[in-house]
């Protein structure tokens, strides 16, 4: 088959999830299985051990068995806690009817915690199921039980591959013809060494480091499940051993982390997955989530307009005074950002603010050459500034610092959509918006978006989960923004009723509530927006008349 191999785990549960069922469903995920599960004792437990044991009546269980086996084929079984003679019986007569290609047996006999989860009765019971195992994955105690009723003495020794434990392996397989893994994590010694024995004699040892941890948890539970999804996918128990052994040291290696429980915790199911997947990048998951609000600002009739050289020049030096109102209130919380950071951000963040105080003055100061001068400040110009000032307040710089970001990524994103087009296509003259094209896709300024955006990266991997999606909202609401900043010079509506041209634009610093720039219908208020009117509060430092002169 080319999916997931499907294993089947039957066994007892953990509600902390570190043994039993639910550790048997995480190591077979890890290992790219479908898991599922049939429950057959509801085990009271945590890290400190066993509470209570609850046996369902063995018709739910058979009912649970039957209803996988008759609509799902099973490509390997692993079986675990059983707990009664009743049981046992059930599964193995289950087992005789409906046996998978590979079957797995861990005889949860003693928990890591010490205590007994198989009676006397089951033990012997237990032995009818090792006939039709291929594999049966004792601890060292186990091992001695099972030697006993293979009529051989228990393990002794505490080397980590000692030749008691090669002994009662041999016997244990040649007495019901199965693979025996005898596991050495409770064995002695710098390092956990697991053998394989076949009744044939052959042996194999697979050698590990034991990792310093007193979280072990479910390691048997979880072993036992891999190999079985493990030897499933690739036909051979060696392999499968080996990849399992791998899998449980790493995890083993990530248990400290986890902090669960305060006794003996769980492994880390996911630690090998977790250092094969790419680092998940905060500013790439806030991105993402604003692709429709993007699809929406690159289609803008003030965008088209300008990439193809129709934008009403009145409707662009409209865009370009609000530019202006919110520059030099955007200088200064680039400033701020920098002042409450430290190192190179620092550096970063004050040389920003200096270059939007330089861009202000120039290439806005040229293009409107005295025009629109005395434009009052736009309601979504107002509502944008106003959400910036609202993050300016947070605890933590990094909100304001998310708040900020937008403006650099939308704009050297709208650039790379653009290209550097300056002569309009088939015509020859000159683009008349060729400068802030060009502007828009300069490579000095992706460069600065790409920096600020890994800035406000460190920011967020440092931050606390509470932080992390205040900077979320900020980073949502700010695109957002942006997108009723590039809709505000035209207008809600393409082809409006009334319009000049049928493009809908609309001269900057009417009256529009930022509501409606953002195109939101259903009651809610947008970023920064007051509810009880039609135009946003915004800082009062941002209200005066920004004087522009001629060159």
């Amino acid at each position: 088959m080319s999916g997931p191999v499907r294993v089947l785990s039957i066994a007892g549960t953990d509600p902390t999830g570190g043994a039993g069922l639910q550790a048997d469903l995480k190591a077979i995920a890890a290992h790219d299985g479908y898991g599922m599960a049939v429950v057959t004792a509801v085990v009271a437990q945590n890290t400190h051990g066993v509470r209570s044991v609850h046996m369902p009546d063995v018709t739910v269980l058979r009912d649970q068995l039957d209803a996988v086996s008759d609509d799902v084929v099973v490509d390997a079984v692993k079986i675990g806690m059983l707990g009664t003679t009743a049981v046992v019986r059930e599964v193995t007569d289950w087992l005789q009817a409906h046996r998978p290609p590979v079957v797995v047996v861990d005889p949860v006999m003693v928990a890591t915690s010490g205590d007994r989860l198989l009676d006397a009765d089951a033990e012997v019971a237990m032995t009818e199921l090792f006939a039709l195992a291929d594999l049966v994955t004792p601890n060292r105690s186990e091992l001695a039980v099972l030697a006993g009723l293979a009529g051989v003495a228990g393990v002794a020794g505490s080397e980590t591959v000692d030749a008691d434990a090669v002994v009662a392996a041999l016997a244990v397989a040649r007495r019901w013809d199965v693979l025996v893994l005898a596991k050495g994590g409770h064995a002695g010694g710098s390092t956990s060494d697991d053998v394989l024995v076949a009744s044939d004699g052959a042996v194999r040892v697979f050698r590990g480091p034991r990792v310093p941890t007193r979280n072990t948890h479910g390691t048997g539970c979880s072993l036992s499940s891999a190999i079985a999804t493990l030897a499933a996918r690739h036909g051979d128990w060696e392999l499968a051993v080996r990849g399992a052994k791998d899998w449980l040291t790493a995890a083993l290696e990530g248990a400290d982390a986890l902090e669960v429980g305060s006794g003996n915790g769980p492994v880390d199911h996911g630690a090998l997955v977790r250092r094969a997947l790419p680092p998940v990048r905060s500013t790439d998951l806030w991105w993402t989530d604003a692709e429709e609000l993007l699809a929406a600002t690159i289609d803008t009739p003030f965008l088209r307009g300008m990439a193809d050289g129709t934008l009403d020049p009145d409707v662009f030096a409209g865009y370009l005074a609000q530019d202006v109102h919110y520059l030099r209130a955007y200088e200064r919380h680039l400033g701020a950002v920098g002042e409450r950071s430290a190192g190179p951000a620092a550096a970063f963040w004050a040389a920003a603010a200096a270059g939007c105080a330089e861009e202000a003055a120039s290439l806005h100061h040229r293009r409107l050459a005295g025009t629109r001068a005395d434009d009052a400040v736009d309601p979504t110009c107002a509502g944008y500034l106003a959400h910036l000032a609202a993050c300016a307040e947070a605890d933590d710089v990094a909100v304001l610092a998310a708040a900020v970001l937008p403006c650099f990524r939308v704009y050297a994103w709208v650039g790379a959509q653009f290209g550097a087009a300056a002569v309009l296509p088939g015509a020859g003259e000159l683009h008349p918006y060729a400068d802030w094209v060009t502007a828009y896709g300069d490579p000095g300024f992706a460069a600065s978006s790409a920096a600020a955006t890994e800035h406000v990266e460190d920011l967020a991997r440092g931050a606390s989960p509470a932080v992390r999606g205040a900077m979320a909202r900020a980073f949502r609401a700010s695109v957002a923004w942006e997108l009723a900043f590039f809709r505000m010079p035209t207008g809600d509506a393409v082809g409006a009723p009334g319009s000049p041209d049928g493009r809908g634009y609309r001269a900057a610093g009417t009256t529009t509530s930022a509501v409606g720039v953002l195109g939101l219908t259903d009651g809610s208020v947008a970023p920064g927006a007051s509810r009880t009117s039609s135009t946003a509060s915004a800082d009062p430092s941002t209200e005066q008349r920004i004087q522009v002169k001629s060159g």
